[in-house]
């Protein structure tokens, strides 16, 4: 389903791979007739007999109601990079929020939708490149729930590659966690039961609810970001993963100390 996925974004494929595209010649476009589709082909059993000197005949699929694939819609809204840098003031010192692993995080306002939002701009020379940001894109495009993030929208200019979210003005738990000013009072307990038991909700959605279900596989205190109220949503998902179908097998990637136990014991 995700290689499904991927062919919503084949405009982000590397210029490398157009350029030999462009050097194969007419030749080798009329060999595949339809390049951008694969064909579906059912393999023939071991069983099927294959009379010689004739093309081989598949064996026909049984009539009947077949499980297929939605489309997916992208919802997410599509932004330049100059309406971002707008946005943004530039990517101005003032209006930096912070950095992880896909890059630096801005607080700006977009007056198209009059909304002050964060905008993540992907570091090239990061930890992270363009299969999160289209797993980020495809994951946030499918997936609503209270305790998950909204993305806004996104940029791809040439090899620029932005997220756009919705701003949360208390930033993220780990901000009120660790390194707290002397001024500033830390979470009472029922304030953090409140997130834990939000971010609780969050997890049992993607693993329960979503069809498939989603393995997160990033979930830490700076991951989890405070609206209004301390209600808190699960960010960052280009780590997330499709959960595992009945006849495959999940080999989990990460911190073995930010796992479920739930999912170790599965192994």
């Amino acid at each position: 389903m995700y290689l499904d996925w991927m062919g919503c974004f084949s405009c982000f494929d590397s210029k490398e791979e157009v350029g030999l595209n462009q050097e194969s010649g007419r030749d080798d476009v009329k060999k595949e007739e339809q390049p951008m589709v694969a064909p579906r082909v059912n393999r023939v059993s071991s069983g099927d007999k294959v009379k010689s000197g004739r093309n081989p005949v598949l064996k026909k699929e049984p009539s009947g109601p077949k499980e297929t694939i939605p489309a997916v819609h992208i919802s997410a809204q599509t932004f330049t990079f100059r309406e971002l840098a707008a946005a943004t003031k530039n990517f101005r010192a003032e209006c930096f929020l912070g950095e992880g692993g896909f890059g630096r995080v801005y607080k700006g306002r977009l007056e198209s939708i009059g909304q002050a939002v964060a905008v993540k701009q992907l570091d090239r020379n990061g930890l992270q490149g363009n299969r999160e940001f289209l797993v980020e894109v495809l994951m946030l495009s499918l997936l609503h729930h209270p305790n998950l993030v909204n993305l806004i929208g996104y940029c791809a200019d040439g090899d620029q590659r932005l997220l756009v979210y919705e701003f949360m003005p208390l930033g993220s738990l780990e901000d009120h966690l660790h390194d707290l000013p002397p001024e500033k009072e830390p979470l009472d307990w029922n304030t953090r039961m409140k997130i834990a038991a939000g971010a609780a909700k969050g997890l049992e959605y993607l693993h329960d609810e979503a069809n498939p279900p989603v393995i997160y596989r990033d979930f830490k205190s700076s991951n989890i970001l405070l609206d209004e109220g301390y209600h808190p949503k699960l960010s960052d998902f280009g780590l997330a993963k499709l959960g595992p179908q009945e006849t495959s097998r999940m080999f989990p990637q990460g911190s073995w100390e930010l796992m479920d136990i739930a999912l170790l014991n599965t192994l």
